[in-house]
């Protein structure tokens, strides 16, 4: 209501703009001598004075007209003038009183930016699926390379032609069950977990900082290597180091054997053998990878948290594959300590601790031995990230879009 010389609050989205209003009141009125009826009559004034205020603006409207059924007229004049910007006071209302609590907010209205957990889970699932049938074969060229101590295999090309050779192509698949179910539960760890410890972190305005990214980053590596990549990968290295082509001659006959097998004769802690380097190598991996696939976005696309822009699968797939490359080179050592610590039988083992490998590998082997599987890696892990963040990014901005998101 326009009080007579009074002040008025108009709210506006970011705060609340305050007007001086006047009102003058030339009489007229419902059955003849009564109050003015502009109470009504003068909304679209009244509005029209607001919008004023909240340009800056200063104004003056004339209504002019009476009420039914009596004589005389009304001529309200109304003014109104922006004065300053105020941010509403908690819980204050009109004149300062106390005004009722605001109802909860739709859940599908959520600040800008803050995707939910389950949308990355989902995404991060089916672009698992996806990179796993695309690039197995150089998954098991890479741990070939990394257990062969004697030198069989003179480099990639010839790791992969020689398993096809003598084993089939079929050979290069090797694992891929547990592969593939093994990338979707860790996309879907990594993703989820990720945009959990992210929303988490946010400060009171909603921002993050790159340390924070950082965090963020580490802890989905740490959770997802804990939770699902070393029992998964204990058992996909274990299918992908047998060499024959008969089932007979294997001992591990598939990946369910493999678990079973390995539990009954070294116990349920055997698979989580290479905990340590696993921790170490996810760990730095995610610390790296989400931050500059961020960063890479801002960048090279101008995207930002929650501005609401959709990247092409191309884009993506560039910032993924850019992303993806500085994770090999900063823990290639801790992949090749993983690896054979996850081969070897807990019931005899040839090295006792991540320590203890770091130190007889290239006591043993040459230094060299502990960049064995860098080319493959490189071959794997960048294009694996192109394809996995084109998929979950599409996913996501649909999900998101869906819920009333901007991502």
């Amino acid at each position: 209501r326009l009080g007579r010389g009074g002040a008025r609050r108009v709210q506006r989205g970011e705060g609340v703009l305050e007007g001086r209003a006047g009102a003058v009141c030339g009489g007229g009125g419902r059955g003849g001598g009564g109050v003015c009826a502009s109470g009504r009559a003068g909304g679209e004034e009244r509005r029209r004075a607001a919008a004023a205020a909240a340009a800056g603006a200063r104004a003056e409207v004339t209504h002019g007209g009476g009420g039914s059924g009596g004589s005389g007229g009304c001529s309200m004049r109304v003014m109104a003038e922006a004065v300053q910007a105020v941010p509403p006071a908690v819980g204050a209302g009109f004149n300062g009183k106390q005004r009722p609590p605001a109802p909860p907010l739709n859940p599908a209205l959520r600040k800008k930016g803050e995707v939910q957990p389950w949308m990355k889970a989902v995404a991060g699932s089916v672009g698992g699926i996806v990179e796993a049938c695309c690039l197995q074969p150089v998954d098991v060229m890479k741990t070939r390379l990394q257990l062969d101590s004697t030198g069989t295999y003179r480099g990639m090309v010839h790791c992969g032609t020689t398993i096809a050779r003598e084993e089939g192509i079929a050979a290069l698949w090797k694992g891929l069950a547990p592969f593939s179910c093994h990338l979707t539960l860790k996309y879907t760890m990594r993703m989820g977990t990720n945009a959990l410890y992210t929303n988490a972190l946010r400060d009171e305005n909603g921002e993050l900082s790159l340390g924070r990214r950082i965090a963020a980053g580490l802890g989905a590596g740490v959770t997802e290597a804990v939770l699902v990549v070393t029992p998964f990968e204990v058992v996909k290295i274990r299918l992908q180091q047998q060499v024959g082509l008969a089932k007979e001659q294997l001992k591990y006959k598939g990946p369910l054997h493999a678990a079973r097998t390995i539990v009954r004769e070294e116990g349920v802690l055997a698979l989580w053998s290479g905990v340590a380097p696993t921790v170490c190598r996810n760990g730095t991996n995610q610390a790296l990878m989400f931050p500059l696939k961020w960063g890479c976005d801002s960048l090279l696309w101008g995207k930002k948290d929650g501005d609401g822009q959709v990247l092409t699968p191309g884009q993506s797939m560039t910032s993924g594959f850019v992303a993806g490359m500085a994770g090999p080179f900063a823990t290639v050592a801790f992949d090749v300590v993983k690896t054979r610590m996850m081969a070897q039988d807990r019931n005899n083992p040839k090295y006792r601790s991540m320590l203890h490998a770091l130190v007889e590998i290239p006591r043993q082997e040459g230094l060299g031995a502990l960049f064995k599987g860098l080319v493959p890696r490189l071959c794997r892990i960048p294009p694996g990230q192109a394809i996995v963040w084109a998929v979950a990014d599409q996913i996501t901005q649909r999900l998101a879009a869906a819920n009333g998101i901007d991502h």
